[in-house]
């Protein structure tokens, strides 16, 4: 399946998400690219719109393949095969870097805005695609020690074995394509997948108001 741009990922994503309109719940976005989605999911189903900021630590000879990723609380998960071939020193050094720009992101975001709570509510978890899936797993991670009453992940595409991951980890996975051949990239699966701006991320959040 192929989307038109994020716009459409998330009108479709909203239809599939059709139960939970007007519930309990809250729309956790991954920015940026997430956000589109999400506003989307937000104003089709009456739902409020949040953040959860985790990293991706790519590859040093490839950076769109994740080897780690990290939080703002400094939580970090890895791919630890990959871990192992890498020096510890660049590592650090961009754990640091990633763990900061999650907070800035945060910063510039939230604008002083108090986060959503997830405790004993339904928490959507949404972002336009999977694929390593360690951001969306740490994602994961961090809404879970809220403690939601149902923690769902939204996403257009996802590599099959990668779904059947997280079919283990949360109550359910609502995907609109579950490719056993994935592209590669989740912006192989979108006609248009142009960067997404912290301003774009800022209007959306504001009209949350």
């Amino acid at each position: 399946m192929y989307f038109k741009d994020r716009a459409d990922a998330g009108k479709k994503l909203s239809k599939a998400l059709e139960k939970y309109r007007n519930k309990d719940a809250v729309i956790y976005a991954l920015p940026r690219g997430g956000v589109i989605l999400g506003k989307e999911i937000s104003k089709q189903l009456g739902l409020p719109l949040d953040l959860i900021i985790t990293r991706k630590i790519g590859h040093p000879f490839q950076h769109e393949y994740a080897i780690c990723a990290i939080a703002e609380d400094g939580e970090m998960i890895c791919n630890e095969s990959e871990k192992r071939l890498i020096q510890k020193k660049w590592l650090e050094k961009e754990m640091l870097n990633e763990r900061n720009e999650a907070k800035r992101r945060r910063e510039i975001y939230r604008g002083g805005r108090k986060p959503q709570s997830a405790k004993g509510k339904i928490a959507i978890i949404v972002d336009d695609g999977v694929a390593t899936g360690l951001t969306m797993e740490l994602a994961v991670l961090e809404i879970k020690k809220d403690r939601p009453k149902m923690l769902i992940v939204a996403v257009p595409v996802i590599p099959k074995d990668t779904a059947e991951k997280f079919k283990k980890e949360i109550d359910e996975l609502v995907a609109l394509d579950i490719p056993e051949d994935y592209l590669g990239s989740v912006g192989s699966y979108y006609q248009e997948f142009a960067q997404v701006s912290d301003s774009e991320v800022v209007e959306i959040l504001k009209s949350q108001k």
